[in-house]
C-alpha cells in the first residue's frame, strides 16, 4: 500500500496545473520582450538579463512544486501556525536587516539572494486563518470570533505598512472575500464599499461642500423614512457627522503621505498632476496597450516598451508588453487564462471535505483575484500605481515562488481530499 505522502497523480487537478505553466511561460517570453534589444541580440537564456534570471526562478519553482506535492497532505495544516509565526518574525526583522530601495525596506537575505517576507507571508496568513477558522464552533457572525480572525489578518498588514509597502498590505484585505464566504455579516461589506465610494468622491470632487450637502440630505431623508424616535435621530445624526468629519480628514491624512504616494492617488483623477512621474507611467502604459490594436505589433516588435517609455515594464507593467505586441486578442487570451484559473479554484474550494482546505482555497482565490484585477486596472489607469505584480507573469523570484507555493499547497490539498476527514461547517 502506498503512503499518504505520495503524489496521487489521478487526483491532481491537471487543468489548473496546465493553466499555471501556461501563464508562467507566456510571462517568461514577455519578460524577454520587455528587455529585448535588437542590436545587442542577447539570447532569452542569457543569465545576464532578466529573462535568464527568471528562468532560474522558474526552475527553482518547479523544485518547490515537487517538494509540496511529495509532502504529506497533513503537513501544512499541522504547521500552519508555526509557518505564520516564522514570517511574522521575518516581517519584524525586515526594517532592521533589510535593504532599502526607494525609501522602502522590503527584502532581506544574503548577497544577491533576497526574499520579500511580505510576499511569502500571504500564503502563511492564509494557512493561519484556515487553521484558526477550521473549528466547527467558529462563527464569524459573533464578535469574539471576528476579533480572532481580524487579529491574524491585521498583524502582518501592520508590519508591512511599517516598511512601508502599502501595495502589498492592501492585498491582505482581499481575504475579506473569504470572510464573506465563511459568514461575515453583510453590513461589514456594505460599510466598506460605502467608505470606498465616499473616499473616491471626496478625492475626486474639488469642493467638499457639495459632498457635505449630499451627506446631510441623505441623513435627513433616512431619519424621516422611519419612525422618528430619539434614538434613531441621534444615531443617524452621529453617523452623518462622522461621515462629514471623515470627508474633511482625508485631505489632512493625504497631506501627511510622501509626495510620490500623494501623486499616485491624485493622478487617478487627473494624470496632469504629475505628468513626468506617476502620470507619465500611466499615460505611457495606456499608449502602449492602445497601440497594439486588435492583433498587436508582433513579438519583439513593440516600440513603447523597447524604448523604455513604459517604466517597470518587466514587473508591475508587464501587461503593457503583452498588450502592445499581441494586442486585444493576446490580452484576451491571458485574461481568459486567469479567469479560467480562478474558476477552477472556486470549483476546487467547494468540493473540499474539510473546512481547513475550503477556507485556504478561498484565500488563494481572493489573493490571486485581487492581484489580477488591480494590476491590470493599474496599467490602464483605473487604479493608482501601487506596485502589485501580475501573478506568475511579472519578473521576480519572490513573486513567482510565493504565488507558486500559495497555489500548489492548495492543489496538494485538493489531490488528497479523499484522505481528509470530513469536517465541513
Amino acid at each position: 500500500m502506498r503512503g499518504e505522502a505520495d503524489i496521487n497523480i489521478n487526483r491532481v487537478d491537471w487543468a489548473t496545473v496546465i493553466i499555471y505553466f501556461s501563464l508562467v511561460m507566456v510571462g517568461w517570453f514577455n519578460i524577454y520582450a520587455a528587455v529585448y534589444d535588437g542590436q545587442a541580440e542577447k539570447s532569452i537564456f542569457d543569465f545576464a538579463i532578466n529573462s535568464g534570471k527568471q528562468l532560474v526562478w522558474i526552475g527553482t519553482a518547479i523544485g518547490i512544486i515537487i517538494v509540496i506535492m511529495a509532502a504529506d497532505h497533513r503537513l501544512f495544516e499541522n504547521l500552519a501556525i508555526p509557518i505564520y509565526l516564522i514570517f511574522i518574525v521575518l516581517l519584524l526583522l525586515t526594517p532592521f536587516l533589510g535593504k532599502e530601495v526607494n525609501g522602502q525596506v522590503l527584502s532581506i537575505g544574503v548577497g544577491s539572494v533576497r526574499i520579500q517576507a511580505g510576499e511569502f507571508a500571504k500564503f502563511a496568513t492564509a494557512l493561519a486563518l484556515a487553521k484558526v477558522m477550521e473549528r466547527p464552533t467558529f462563527d464569524l457572525s459573533k464578535s469574539n470570533y471576528q476579533l480572532q480572525a481580524f487579529g491574524v489578518l491585521l498583524l502582518p498588514v501592520a508590519l508591512i505598512i511599517l516598511q512601508p509597502d502599502t501595495g502589498t498590505a492592501m492585498v491582505y484585505f482581499s481575504l475579506l472575500l473569504m470572510f464573506y464566504r465563511e459568514g461575515l455579516p453583510q453590513h461589514y461589506f456594505i460599510l466598506g464599499f460605502g467608505m470606498i465610494a465616499l473616499t473616491l468622491l471626496a478625492l475626486g470632487i474639488e469642493n467638499n461642500i457639495y459632498l457635505v450637502i449630499g451627506i446631510s440630505l441623505i441623513t435627513i431623508i433616512l431619519i424621516f423614512l422611519g419612525k422618528r424616535t430619539p434614538q434613531r435621530i441621534i444615531a443617524f445624526s452621529l453617523i452623518g457627522i462622522g461621515l462629514i468629519i471623515y470627508t474633511y480628514s482625508l485631505d489632512f491624512v493625504i497631506s501627511k503621505l510622501p509626495e510620490h504616494q500623494q501623486n499616485r492617488i491624485m493622478v487617478l483623477f487627473d494624470p496632469n498632476i504629475d505628468p513626468l512621474g506617476v502620470g507619465w507611467n500611466v499615460t505611457q502604459s495606456k499608449i502602449a496597450i492602445g497601440s497594439g490594436g486588435l492583433a498587436g505589433k508582433g513579438y519583439l516588435q513593440g516600440t513603447q516598451t523597447k524604448f523604455d517609455f513604459v517604466p517597470e515594464q518587466h514587473t508591475d507593467f508587464i501587461f503593457c508588453t503583452l498588450g502592445e505586441e499581441f494586442g486585444w486578442l493576446g490580452s484576451l487570451v491571458v485574461i481568459s487564462l486567469f479567469v479560467g484559473l480562478l474558476y477552477r479554484l472556486v470549483i476546487m474550494a467547494e468540493r473540499q471535505k474539510n473546512r481547513f482546505s475550503r477556507i485556504y482555497g478561498y484565500c488563494v482565490v481572493s489573493i490571486l483575484l485581487f492581484h489580477f484585477m488591480i494590476n491590470i486596472a493599474m496599467t490602464i489607469g483605473l487604479f493608482p500605481v501601487v506596485g502589485i505584480p501580475l501573478p506568475f507573469f511579472s519578473y521576480g523570484g519572490s513573486s513567482l515562488w510565493s504565488f507558486t507555493m500559495l497555489l500548489f499547497i492548495f492543489i496538494k490539498m485538493d489531490s488528497s481530499r479523499a484522505l481528509q476527514l470530513g469536517r465541513l461547517g
